[in-house]
């Protein structure tokens, strides 16, 4: 998984941070092309309240569907699980990310600012929540 999200993502989260999310309140969900995880998603729920904590797709994955198809997934685990809302937080220059959430029902709720590392600075995190 880090490995994947080291390629996927400019300031990936750390191997040890990806291991911290195995555990009774996550839920981490991939797709795979044969035996090569190509992309996956950890969800965090706690009661009611569940968190898209990462998603991301391998980069020569991309633009083939699995991204919506991990998306879904995490909102039928969510749903499965008894979540009334899903939350999640996305760069602001990531448009494609923005702009599929929208597509599944997510609405824009606020903004964590320069909440993301860049290469010469910060940026802000768009706050995002589907309701069920």
């Amino acid at each position: 998984m880090a490995a994947v999200a080291s390629s996927a993502h400019s300031h990936p989260m750390s191997e040890a941070t990806i291991k911290s999310c195995f555990g009774h309140l996550y839920t981490s969900l991939g797709i795979f092309d044969g035996e090569v995880l190509c992309g996956f998603a950890i969800l965090h729920q706690i009661f009611e309240d569940a968190t898209l904590m990462d998603i991301c797709v391998a980069p020569n994955y991309q633009g083939k569907g699995h991204g919506k198809a991990l998306l879904n997934a995490v909102i039928a685990e969510a749903k499965a699980k008894g979540a009334e809302v899903l939350l999640l937080e996305v760069r602001q220059s990531g448009a494609a990310a923005r702009a599929l959430y929208e597509v599944l029902g997510f609405m824009e709720t606020g903004v964590r600012k320069g909440y993301y590392k860049t290469e010469t600075g910060s940026e802000d995190a768009i706050l995002m929540q589907l309701n069920f």
